[in-house]
């Protein structure tokens, strides 16, 4: 058994799923707020020396999962571990976000696509020379990646 406790809360406009973007690619400009709890805002020095940060996060209103789903950006059904899909054994969403600010406890953020009141899980620096492979592949989402800045969240995995 693994227990984690969220570290604070992430604050965003979309107050829900349904409209939202499904990727950072299609949330430019969008500000929110990660609000790191006070006892954990020692934890938060330096963060405003880096431009852009990893989150992750609990996918809170996400019920049970399926192995095989129709993605966002795809028609067609893939494995679920082949996706970004918020419905999966463990709902652990990931994002890069840019950082505005840093006040207290509250770091103030741009490009955030997630639902607003979602547990924040742990914040980790952005390293494009740790974190950008030098040669990668992008399978089935090649084509449909492209889409993603315009693309919008339905009601596929709200049920």
């Amino acid at each position: 058994m693994i227990q984690m406790n969220p570290i604070g809360t992430i604050h965003t406009p979309f107050k829900e799923t349904q409209g939202m973007p499904i990727q950072p690619a299609g949330a430019r400009g969008v500000e929110g707020a990660l609000e790191v709890l006070p006892e954990l805002a020692e934890g938060l020095k330096d963060v405003d020396g880096f431009s852009h940060v990893i989150i992750l996060y609990h996918f809170h209103q996400s019920n049970g999962y399926n192995l095989r789903v129709t993605p966002f950006l795809d028609k067609e059904e893939r494995g679920v571990f082949s996706t970004r899909a918020p419905k999966r054994p463990n709902p652990i969403g990931l994002s890069v976000v840019e950082v505005v600010k840093v006040e207290g406890n509250i770091v103030h953020v741009k490009n955030i696509d997630v639902l607003d009141g979602t547990p924040l899980l742990d914040i980790k620096p952005y390293v494009p020379q740790f974190d950008t492979p030098e040669f990668s592949r992008t399978g089935w989402l090649e084509e449909a990646q492209k889409n993603a800045p315009k693309t919008r969240a339905d009601e596929r995995f709200s049920k």
